[in-house]
């Protein structure tokens, strides 16, 4: 059975993160998605797919969101990689049942600092 993974405070692992930009983020900000979009440089709608799910946070959105509300980048992209991870999981629940595990051994794992 698929782990659970948690990352922190302010999300669930559950949804993307644009959910925690439209309903944290930018009401804290007191930025419509209009001023939002322009104070990015990008379009309404380009924002709006994000804010709706319908777009991944990539490298180059998550410095624009860092330098807009000062949340780091790295945050942005973990969400966005963890929301990914948890949805390809669920994907793949049944393939994933079928592939035999081959555990390394524990010296390895630390020296990979693989928890």
């Amino acid at each position: 059975m698929p782990r659970r993974r948690t990352i922190g405070p302010g999300f669930d692992g559950e949804g993307h993160p644009g959910r925690l930009l439209r309903r944290q983020i930018l009401p804290a900000l007191k930025l419509t998605i209009s001023q939002a979009a322009q104070d990015l440089g990008i379009t309404r709608q380009s924002l709006h797919r994000i804010l709706a799910g319908r777009a991944a946070i990539t490298p180059e959105m998550a410095l624009r969101f860092e330098r807009l509300c000062g949340v780091s980048s790295r945050f942005w992209l973990e969400r966005q990689h963890a929301y990914e991870l948890l949805r390809a999981e669920a994907a793949m629940e049944n393939a994933l049942s079928q592939i035999p595990q081959h555990p390394l051994p524990e010296n390895i794992m630390a020296e990979l600092d693989v928890k």
